[in-house]
């Protein structure tokens, strides 16, 4: 699969990355400290994560949290416990020698696992997609603008292949959707059977008291 991927996208992963690598050259690789900081925040969706766990404290807001935590946590078994062992794709600097140059130029950030689909940009797609579902739309579209941070940051470290980027946002756009229809059914059940106490208890529950 590695392979195919390799000769199918070829071109179009080279020509993006020689364009990332001449912009690093002409800044003087100025950009490097911005793509590690969106890196680390991005990093396994461990923002989002903590994001989901306080929504679930309230009950205005448990149904984004369930449904967050839920796309996060498809997308990593999509992504990291199937898709990547199962194409097994190594990173660009590790089976070319023209990568590896230019991820020389740029710092040499140490990812070592396989390459595809990005594992950051399948959670960040997967926690964005969920909160613009949920959110207003003149707040949440601005997750574009993270998704495409994320996207240009690990291009620009070389750490993965434009190509990657596209798989991890399919994985996560289609993470959130099933959440999304998950959470659908959950509260479905919930509200069937809210006069069962457990059931009344994650519908109720809200660590604000009302007064």
């Amino acid at each position: 699969m590695a392979e195919v991927l390799n000769n199918f996208f070829g071109s179009f992963d080279y020509q993006i990355l020689e364009s990332l690598h001449n912009l690093a050259e002409t800044s003087g690789n100025i950009l490097r400290p911005l793509c590690d900081i969106v890196s680390f925040v991005f990093d396994n969706g461990i923002v989002f994560f903590i994001l989901g766990l306080i929504l679930l404290l309230f009950k205005k807001t448990r149904k984004i949290g369930i449904c967050l935590i839920g796309a996060l946590g498809l997308g990593t078994i999509i992504a990291k416990f199937g898709l990547k062992d199962f194409v097994a794709r190594p990173r660009p600097f590790m089976q070319n020698d023209t990568y590896n140059s230019w991820w020389q130029f740029i710092g040499t950030t140490n990812d070592t696992s396989f390459s595809f689909p990005s594992g950051h940009t399948t959670m960040t797609m997967a926690g964005f997609t969920t909160l613009f579902i949920y959110l207003k739309k003149r707040y949440s579209s601005w997750g574009i603008l993270g998704v495409l941070l994320v996207t240009f940051s690990r291009c620009y470290l070389m750490v993965h292949y434009p190509s990657d980027i596209l798989g991890g946002i399919l994985v996560g756009l289609v993470s959130a959707i099933i959440a999304w229809l998950i959470t659908k059914l959950i509260y479905y059940i919930l509200e069937k059977y809210k006069d069962k106490k457990f059931f009344k208890f994650i519908l109720e529950f809200n660590i604000v008291k009302n007064k």
